[in-house]
């Protein structure tokens, strides 16, 4: 179980290892907001309650603009893990086909790996596609690709409990990062429309 770390100012920073925060807590650099009541780290003289959700005590300054490399994971998050030729999601895929990443102007013809030029594409369509733009195979984007936000980037790939949530749709607003229930029983983020 992982806990949410939120600044001072109550902006969602990350998700630490439990550990991690009750020495946060100990230490008296942060505060626990929501706390697991049925479990607890005991220490030989004491008990603490299992925190959920902590709270910095002092602002933390954190960069706004940074530019995160493109990854199959945040790029299958950025795209709903969907094919963006076919609209398939990966759960209707089937057996041997799988999510694979496409340069919509291939890297043999002059593109590079930007967020701009790169897609989520299921096997089948990729194969389809090969060494040709889309319209040249035959096929049709569903929305132009675009780097994403700092929230998606952050948040799109976090699993994260309905308490958590709350307070990442607190600071961010439900347009900014709307929650879906996730695969794993935790919550995950989709792309918000753009």
């Amino acid at each position: 179980m992982s806990c949410l770390a939120l600044n001072a100012s109550y902006e969602p920073l990350m998700i630490v290892p439990s550990r991690r925060a009750i020495r946060l807590v100990l230490d008296r650099k942060a505060e626990i907001l929501e706390e697991d009541s049925l479990r607890a780290f005991r220490t030989v003289r004491a008990s603490h309650p299992f925190p959920l959700v902590i709270r910095l005590v002092r602002y933390v300054h954190v960069p706004r603009r940074f530019r995160r490399q493109v990854t199959n994971t945040f790029l299958f998050a950025r795209d709903g893990y969907a094919c963006q030729y076919c609209h398939r999601h990966k759960r209707e895929l089937r057996r041997r086909e799988f999510l694979t990443r496409d340069h919509v102007l291939p890297i043999s013809r002059g593109g590079g790996n930007s967020w701009e030029n790169v897609v989520t594409a299921c096997s089948t369509c990729n194969h389809r596609k090969g060494n040709h733009l889309p319209r040249e195979a035959g096929l049709r984007l569903s929305s132009r690709p675009v780097e994403p936000n700092h929230v998606q980037l952050v948040w799109a790939v976090r699993k994260v409990t309905p308490i958590q949530a709350k307070y990442i749709r607190m600071f961010f607003g439900d347009d900014a990062v709307p929650l879906v229930q996730g695969e794993a029983g935790g919550y995950e983020l989709h792309r918000t429309a753009q």
